[in-house]
């Protein structure tokens, strides 16, 4: 089948994904294009950004829409994590295919295990672990972060490293920013998810703006690709509502540590 249809519908079920699951899906884009078009990370990564950033931006203007988004964290994350892209797009373009693919496998399994593990425990009804309360509170008379510095410290901390994972692998980032907002912020699940969005859509787009600049990115599988999991994103997000929930959420998982396996048996086989 022809890259120009085999593109769009790769979009689309990276969109679907990311609708379903809350911004997971996006992880599982660059493993298609390897897959299915034969393209190496460091071609498929700026493909996989341009559609993240495309899809995550809507949904994160829809979220702002909606009063979701905490768009002040958003931005203060994505600016150390816009900074720390170049370096993790340098790093890719100086590792050899092979170890690059078990690096984004490695990734993978963490992203599958983590998200298995949630979706089980709120199967269970089984609460989580007691801890201490989060450095980022807000403050429910101005609706407002409090801000300090541990609250900044941990935000910066998670921008930066899923500015850097974007550049290095070509992910948007979500599976580290989600539960680090879970973690350091008691912002209800809804507004984490869209404020998470807001940060991979604008790391997202600094970093397709960087390969752009160096001249790697394919537009001509791009623009399809990322229309389609604009698409893609708009349906999940309608029947979300009927089909979202942990025993998806552990679908989910399954099937991204099932990509995580063949992509480490095609690292291992070309490493």
């Amino acid at each position: 089948m022809d890259n120009s249809i085999i593109s769009p519908l790769l979009g689309v079920l990276v969109g679907l994904l990311m609708g379903l699951t809350g911004a997971g899906g996006g992880i599982l884009s660059v493993p298609l294009l390897v897959f299915a078009l034969h393209m190496n990370m460091v071609d498929a990564s700026p493909i996989a950004l341009c559609a993240i950033a495309l899809a995550a931006s809507v949904g994160a203007l829809l979220g702002l829409k909606n009063n979701l988004l905490r768009y002040k964290a958003a931005i203060f994350m994505a600016s150390f994590g816009v900074i720390l892209a170049p370096l993790g797009f340098w790093l890719a373009n100086r590792i050899p295919n092979g170890p690059l693919l078990l690096i984004f496998s490695a990734a993978l399994f963490y992203s599958a295990l983590s998200q298995y593990v949630k979706a089980r425990q709120s199967i269970l009804g089984i609460p989580d672990s007691l801890r201490q309360a989060p450095p980022c509170l807000i403050d429910p008379a101005i609706g407002k972060f409090n801000w300090n510095v541990p609250c900044a410290k941990a935000l910066l901390l998670t921008g930066g490293l899923a500015g850097f994972l974007s550049g290095l692998l070509g992910v948007g980032g979500g599976f580290i920013i989600i539960p680090a907002l879970k973690r350091y912020t008691n912002l209800p699940a809804q507004s984490i998810i869209v404020t998470s969005l807001g940060v991979q859509a604008l790391v997202s787009s600094g970093s397709v703006a960087y390969s752009a600049a160096s001249g790697n990115v394919n537009f001509l599988i791009a623009a399809p690709f990322s229309l389609g999991a604009l698409a893609g994103l708009l349906i999940g997000m309608v029947i979300s509502k009927k089909l979202s929930g942990p025993r998806l959420q552990q679908v989910f998982a399954v099937m991204v540590f099932a990509v995580a396996i063949s992509l480490t048996i095609k690292g291992l086989h070309i490493f």
